[in-house]
C-alpha cells in the first residue's frame, strides 16, 4: 500500500494537487494523509511560557484547522469514491517542514505531493518557499503540482539526466510504479557537453537501461543548455510530467537560486517530481 502525504493549506492550489494525487492513484490502494501545520500569529516567549493573553490559542487553532480537515475530507470522499483509498486527516502545532520531516518519518511515507506557486503572471518555474524547503530536506519524492494544472495521465515522462549517478532501484520506485500503472514512456534526455561519456557514465547509462526496460527511450540533445533542452523538448513532446534527481550534477540548486533563470524561462507547465540525493 502506498502513503502518500498531501500537505494543504486550504488554497485552490493545494487543493489541485490533491485532487491530481487522487487522479494519479487511482487504480492503486493507497493511504493519503492530509496535513495541515499551525502556528499562533504571534509565536514568541510569551506564548512558550503561558501569557494570559495566548492561553488556549493553541487549542482554537487546532480545533479550527481539524474541522477544515475533516471537512475537506468529506468533500474528497464524495467527490472522488475510490475502495482502494483512505483519507487520514492530520493537524500539527508545528513548522510545515518539522512536521513534513516527522511524518515522513513516522508513517514511512512513500511520496509527497503538494501545491506550488508560479510567478505572479509569468510562466518561469518559481517554486514556492515550502516547496524548495521540502525538496532540499527531506528524504522523500515529492511531487510539485503547477496552479491551473488540469489533470493529464503521466504516459509522457521526461527524465533528464547526466548519468553522473547511480541508478538503484529501490530509490527510482515511486516513478518506475507510476511508470506501470500509467504504460507510461520514460525519454531520458542527456545533454551533450561537447564531449564523450566517461567510463563511469557509460556504466551508469547501461545500469539505466537494464532498470527501465521497455518503458525507457534515450535521447542525445545537443549542447544548448538544460534548460533550453527541457523546454525545446516539451515543445516537441507532449510531455504530462517532469522527474529529476537531486544532486549536485543536476542543474536544481541552480533552478531554485539564480535570478538568470527567471531570464532563460524555464517554461513548467506539468507536475514535477524530485527524486532525493542517492
Amino acid at each position: 500500500m502506498k502513503r502518500i502525504l498531501v500537505p494543504t493549506d486550504f488554497s485552490d492550489n493545494a487543493y489541485r494537487a490533491i485532487t491530481y494525487a487522487l487522479n494519479l492513484f487511482k487504480e492503486v490502494k493507497c493511504t493519503f494523509y492530509l496535513m495541515h501545520t499551525y502556528t499562533p500569529p504571534i509565536y514568541h516567549t510569551e506564548y512558550l511560557i503561558g501569557s494570559p493573553g495566548q492561553i488556549g490559542l493553541g487549542d482554537v487553532m487546532q480545533e479550527t484547522s481539524l474541522t477544515q480537515l475533516e471537512k475537506l475530507k468529506v468533500t474528497l470522499e464524495k467527490k472522488f469514491k475510490n475502495d482502494k483509498h483512505t483519507i487520514m486527516v492530520h493537524t500539527a502545532f508545528n513548522t510545515l517542514l518539522g512536521e513534513i520531516t516527522e511524518t515522513v518519518a513516522s508513517e514511512h511515507i512513500d511520496l509527497i505531493v503538494m501545491g506550488t506557486k508560479g510567478a505572479t503572471g509569468a510562466k518561469e518555474i518559481l517554486l514556492g518557499t515550502n516547496t524548495v524547503h521540502v525538496i532540499k530536506k527531506v528524504n522523500c519524492p515529492v511531487l510539485a503540482v503547477p496552479p491551473n494544472f488540469k489533470y493529464e495521465a503521466p504516459k509522457e515522462i521526461l527524465f533528464p539526466t547526466d548519468f553522473e549517478i547511480d541508478y538503484q532501484e529501490e530509490n527510482f520506485q515511486e516513478l518506475l510504479t507510476l511508470a506501470k500503472v500509467h504504460k507510461s514512456r520514460i525519454n531520458v534526455m542527456h545533454v551533450r557537453a561537447g564531449y564523450d561519456l566517461s567510463e563511469q557514465q557509460e556504466k551508469h547509462k547501461k545500469q539505466l537501461e537494464e532498470l527501465l526496460g521497455n518503458i525507457g527511450l534515450f535521447h542525445e540533445m545537443p549542447d544548448n543548455g538544460i534548460i533550453a533542452a527541457v523546454n525545446d523538448f516539451q515543445l516537441k513532446t507532449n510531455i504530462n510530467l517532469l522527474v529529476m534527481v537531486q544532486n549536485k550534477h543536476t542543474f536544481l540548486e541552480k533552478l531554485f537560486i539564480e535570478p538568470i533563470i527567471k531570464k532563460i524561462g524555464f517554461h513548467l507547465t506539468v507536475p514535477f517530481m524530485v527524486i532525493p540525493q542517492l
